[in-house]
C-alpha cells in the first residue's frame, strides 16, 4: 500500500512540474509579439510595404507605416482568436476529455510552428494563420493543465492561479529566440525546435494526464496515465477511482459534487454580476492588446528610430513578461487571506467569496489605470515603470476573472461562462485595430490622445467592484435588519 501511495505521489509532482513548464514555455508565447515583431522586420517581412519619403526638413526617410499596419493586424486577428475559440475549446474539453483536446492542442501547435518555419519575406502572408493557430493551440495547453490543481486540493487555487502566470511568462519564449537570432541562430531553426517538442507534448498527455478528467473532489488512491492498470493490480481500492470512465472523473474539474444549481445560465448570463465582469475584463483587456501590438511602433516614435535602444526596451518588456508566474500566485492569496476570515452571523459561504473578492477587483482596476497613465505619458526611461505595472495588473487580471466567476456564479456553468465572457471580450478587443489606424492616420502618428481615452475608459472597470461592494453591503443590512426585527 505504502509502494503504492508512493508511486502516485511521485507521477502528481511530476505531472505538475511537467504541466508548469508547459504552460512557462509553450502556452502564450503569442503575447511576446513585441519581440517577435523585432526579428521578422530585421528578417524583411512586409518590408515592400515600405518606401521612402520627405521628412520635415526635407531628408529622405524611410515610412514603413504600412509594414506595421501588417504587423498590428496580425495580432488584433491573433488576440481575437485567443479569446473567441476559448468557449468552443471549453465546450471541447467538457465533452470529449483530456486526451482529445491535448492531440488537437498538438496538432494545432506544430502546425502553426512549422508554417512559422516555413515563412519567408516572400510568404509572409503565412502569419495571419500561423499566429492564431499557435495561440489556440497554447489556451488548450492551459485549460487542460489547470485541472491539475485537482490533484492538490488543498492548493488548489494557488495552483491555477500559478498556471495562469506560467502562461503569461511564456511570452518570453519569442525574446530567446529574438537573442538567438542575433546570436545567428535563424527564425526557422527556432520554430523547427518548437515543432519538434511536440513528441514531449505527446508522451506527457499519455503517461501523465488522465484521458477524461481530473475529478474534484479526488478520490483516495486515485490513478490516471497509461500505467494505471498495473497500479489498480497493486490494490483493489484503486480500481474504482482509475481509468474506467467512473461518474466522478466523467464530473469536469470545474463541477464540485454534489452539485447545486442555483440558477439558470440565462439568469446569469442576464444578471448584473455577468454584465459588470465583462465590463471590467473588456476594457482592461482592450488596454493590454493595444499596448502590446503597438510597442514597437511606440518604441521606434520614442527612441527617434535608434534601433538598439528599441532592442534594449524590447528586451525589457520581454525579461517583466517572465515575472507574470511570480504575480499571479499573489491575486489569489489576497481572495484567499480575505474569505479565512471569521463569517458574520448568517453569512453563507456564497456572501463570503463575493467579500473576498472586492479588494483583488478594485486592486486590478487601480493597476491598469496606473499602466494606461504611465503608459500614456512619452517619456522613454518611464517605460520601465509601465512595463511593471502591465505585467503585474495582466497577472491580476486573468487570475481574477477566472477566481470571481467560479464564486459568483454556479459551478455547472464555469465553463460556459467563462468561454463566453472571453468570447464578448474578444470582440470588443476588436477596436484596437481601428485604434491603431487612427493613430497611424488622422493623427500623425501620434498616440497621445488615443491613450488619454483608453485610460479615461478603463476608469469605468472600477463600476464592477463598487456594485459587488454594495451587493455585500445590502445583504449584510438586510441580515442585521432581520436579526433585528426578530
Amino acid at each position: 500500500m505504502q509502494v503504492l501511495e508512493n508511486k502516485l505521489s511521485v507521477r502528481r509532482c511530476l505531472t505538475f512540474v511537467t504541466g508548469l513548464v508547459e504552460c512557462l514555455c509553450f502556452a502564450g508565447v503569442v503575447f511576446g509579439w513585441a519581440s517577435l515583431v523585432f526579428v521578422l522586420k530585421e528578417d524583411g517581412y512586409f518590408s515592400s510595404l515600405c518606401f521612402n519619403t520627405t521628412g520635415v526638413n526635407g531628408t529622405q526617410i524611410l515610412d514603413c507605416s504600412a509594414q506595421d499596419e501588417q504587423f498590428s493586424l496580425i495580432f488584433t486577428i491573433t488576440s481575437f482568436i485567443n479569446n473567441f475559440f476559448a468557449l468552443p475549446n471549453g465546450f471541447l474539453f467538457d465533452h470529449f476529455g483530456t486526451t482529445v483536446a491535448r492531440l488537437l492542442a498538438i496538432f494545432l501547435y506544430t502546425t502553426g510552428s512549422l508554417m512559422v518555419a516555413l515563412s519567408s519575406p516572400a510568404l509572409s502572408f503565412l502569419l495571419f494563420l500561423a499566429l492564431p493557430l499557435l495561440a489556440v493551440g497554447g489556451i488548450l495547453f492551459l485549460i487542460t493543465n489547470m485541472q491539475i490543481g485537482n490533484l492538490f486540493d488543498s492548493r488548489r487555487s494557488t495552483i491555477i492561479n500559478l498556471y495562469n502566470g506560467a502562461f503569461d511568462s511564456s511570452s518570453a519564449l519569442f525574446l530567446i529566440i529574438k537573442l538567438l537570432h542575433e546570436s545567428g541562430v535563424s527564425l526557422r531553426t527556432s520554430f523547427l525546435f518548437l515543432s519538434a517538442c511536440s513528441v514531449v507534448h505527446i508522451l506527457r498527455t499519455f503517461f501523465l494526464l488522465p484521458r477524461t478528467f481530473i475529478p474534484h473532489p479526488l478520490p483516495d488512491r486515485y490513478a490516471y496515465g497509461v500505467s494505471c492498470g498495473p497500479l489498480e493490480t497493486m490494490s483493489s481500492e484503486v480500481t474504482a477511482n482509475s481509468c474506467a470512465l467512473t461518474g466522478a472523473e466523467d464530473t469536469p474539474f470545474t463541477k464540485d459534487v454534489p452539485l447545486k444549481q442555483e440558477k439558470t445560465f440565462r439568469e446569469c448570463l442576464l444578471s448584473r454580476f455577468f454584465v459588470g465582469h465583462l465590463l471590467w475584463l473588456s476594457v482592461m483587456q482592450l488596454r493590454h492588446f493595444l499596448f502590446i501590438g503597438t510597442l514597437n511602433p511606440m518604441l521606434l516614435r520614442l527612441t527617434d528610430g535608434d534601433s538598439s535602444l528599441v532592442s534594449q526596451y524590447t528586451n525589457a518588456f520581454a525579461f517583466t513578461q517572465l515575472c507574470a508566474v511570480l504575480c499571479a500566485p499573489w491575486n489569489g492569496l489576497i481572495m484567499d487571506r480575505h474569505r479565512g476570515k471569521p463569517r458574520a452571523a448568517g453569512e453563507t459561504e456564497h456572501e463570503a467569496d463575493l467579500r473576498a473578492s472586492v479588494l483583488s477587483l478594485f486592486l486590478t482596476a487601480l493597476q491598469c489605470v496606473l499602466f494606461s497613465l504611465c503608459a500614456s505619458i512619452p517619456s522613454l526611461p518611464l517605460q520601465y515603470l509601465t512595463f511593471i505595472l502591465q505585467v503585474l495588473n495582466r497577472s491580476f487580471l486573468y487570475g481574477g476573472n477566472a477566481a470571481f466567476i467560479s464564486v459568483a456564479f454556479p459551478s455547472c456553468h464555469f465553463g460556459k461562462l467563462y468561454g463566453l465572457v472571453m468570447v464578448l471580450s474578444a470582440v470588443f478587443s476588436l477596436l484596437q485595430y481601428p485604434c491603431f489606424a487612427l493613430v497611424k492616420g488622422p493623427l500623425g502618428g501620434d498616440p497621445l490622445y488615443v491613450n488619454v481615452g483608453l485610460t479615461l475608459l478603463s476608469v469605468l472597470a472600477f463600476i464592477h467592484p463598487v456594485f459587488v461592494y454594495m451587493h455585500c453591503r445590502n445583504l449584510a443590512s438586510e441580515r442585521a435588519k432581520s436579526k433585528a426585527s426578530s
